[in-house]
């Protein structure tokens, strides 16, 4: 009975919702054969290093694991679960026509979903901050514009899953609309929204938990020391009251964690992930070594000796804690290589002044969404400049179209980061512009260039033999 019911899940012939969640031996069952199903079904690709694939089934086994302990927890919300459950069926399991006819318009699947910081304004002024936010910054997207991007991705590339970061995204406003207005206007979107979280009172809690399809990644950089060191003083305390609040509504929410050289043994210790993901209620959690950029500075960056120990750590916490964190570089296999740029099944990213770059953290583009729409054109067309062509042929180069023996080395993803001679080659030869003064004075500072490419050899030096060893079983 129960394989003919996930059976009929997984062929889309039964709603989701007429599961029974109360039924905790059901619930364990339906959970325990999706695994299995996932197993059989990504470890039989031969068309990627056996490794790869064997990250992914764990990776993916502890987001099963994820979606169970939200949906326990959203039983007290019925819009909440409503949006858990259209988030797995629209994004998971949905067929979409749209990806179908751009794969045979373009050649490729079209991005899964879009990162899009609506406001650079924040209350805060972190030490680091990529986006250089502060309440001096006024910059913002026309409500518009930001309501006609989600509708456009949804029509040309079956995208339901949209990414807001900021700036605090919940000072957005633009005609009166908020991003809660955003949430409720696109109720088959499912919005993960990166937030420092000191506004989210019970009040705000509750509107979130009303919507229903929003989930809160709150900034943490360890404890109450750490945090508050980065953020201001008081802000540690301000989350825990957050967390609280999306707890007592039912609303799912992980943690954001900038890995910087002062925190990175602290933030996957064993105290920290039990603090935050046993005893708080995260579901999820993302990591995000700090990029030189913006307010970054190499002092803060993590040591290639740092990100060793992460990497190891990361792999041990989903394989045997099964708990969903990951790393946006030492993960990198899990989603073959970088996802910039708009790569089939990547993402590419708007920000406040309409700017579009690869990703959050390669500061160059080569259009301006509101000029492309001016013109008449589309996201589409963002995706056909030579820029963002130039980057998704090196990623095809480099492994995502490579036999599994010729892959490159995933665990060194970036090309911005790890690779950062190469993307500067890219960003003349492209003309991609600066969107801001750091990132124009980083093309003409030889000092700068000098130490990020010997970080990256030095991260070469470590990681190669890892990946030619483990992952590609090469001496």
């Amino acid at each position: 009975m129960v394989g003919k019911i996930i059976d009929s899940v997984l062929n889309k012939s039964l709603n989701f919702k007429e599961i029974t969640l109360s039924n905790y031996f059901l619930r364990k069952t339906l959970v325990k054969l999706f695994e299995k199903r996932v197993r059989s079904s990504v470890l039989k690709v031969k068309d990627r290093p056996f490794k790869v694939q064997e990250d992914k089934y764990f990776m993916l086994k502890s987001m099963i694991r994820s979606f169970e302990k939200a949906l326990v927890n959203a039983s007290r919300s019925p819009k909440v679960m409503e949006g858990i459950f259209n988030f797995i069926q629209n994004v998971f399991l949905k067929e979409k026509p749209q990806i179908k006819e751009f794969r045979k318009k373009f050649g490729q699947d079209p991005p899964a979903f879009l990162t899009i910081s609506p406001t650079r304004f924040c209350n805060l002024k972190c030490i680091g901050c990529y986006a250089d936010s502060s309440s001096e910054c006024s910059e913002k997207l026309d409500w518009d514009v930001l309501n006609r991007i989600i509708v456009e991705k949804k029509e040309l590339w079956g995208s339901y899953f949209t990414v807001i970061s900021g700036g605090e995204p919940l000072l957005y406003e633009s005609k009166g609309k908020t991003i809660i207005d955003l949430a409720k206007e696109h109720q088959d979107n499912y919005f993960l929204m990166y937030t420092n979280g000191t506004l989210i009172d019970e009040k705000m809690a509750e509107k979130i938990a009303e919507v229903g399809n929003i989930s809160p990644a709150i900034s943490v950089e360890g404890f109450e020391k750490e945090t508050d060191n980065r953020r201001g003083k008081g802000v540690f305390q301000k989350i825990l009251k957050a967390m609280e609040n999306l707890r007592k509504f039912g609303v799912p929410f992980g943690i954001s964690i900038t890995a910087t050289r002062k925190n990175a043994d602290l933030i996957l210790s064993d105290e920290f992930i039990d603090f935050y993901f046993n005893k708080l209620g995260a579901i999820y959690g993302w990591i995000f070594q700090l990029m030189p950029i913006g307010r970054g500075s190499f002092d803060l960056l993590i040591t290639p000796e740092q990100r060793l120990k992460m990497f190891r750590r990361t792999q041990e916490i989903i394989r045997k804690k099964r708990i969903f964190i990951a790393d946006f570089w030492n993960c990198g296999s899990v989603s073959d290589g970088c996802i910039s740029a708009g790569r089939s099944g990547g993402y590419f990213y708007i920000e406040w002044s309409g700017n579009v770059t690869p990703c959050v953290f390669n500061p160059y583009g080569v259009a301006n969404i509101n000029e492309i729409y001016k013109k008449g054109g589309t996201l589409n067309d963002v995706l056909n400049t030579p820029f963002f062509k130039k980057i998704r042929e090196w990623q095809n180069e480099y492994g995502f179209l490579k036999k599994p023996e010729e892959t490159g080395d995933w665990i060194l993803p970036c090309p911005i980061r790890d690779h950062y001679q190469q993307m500067k080659e890219f960003i003349k030869e492209c003309n991609a512009f600066p969107i801001d003064e750091a990132a124009k004075n980083a093309l003409s500072d030889e000092e700068y260039e000098k130490k990020i490419v010997e970080y990256d050899e030095e991260l070469a030096k470590i990681f190669d033999p890892i990946w030619k060893k483990e992952y590609l079983g090469k001496d």
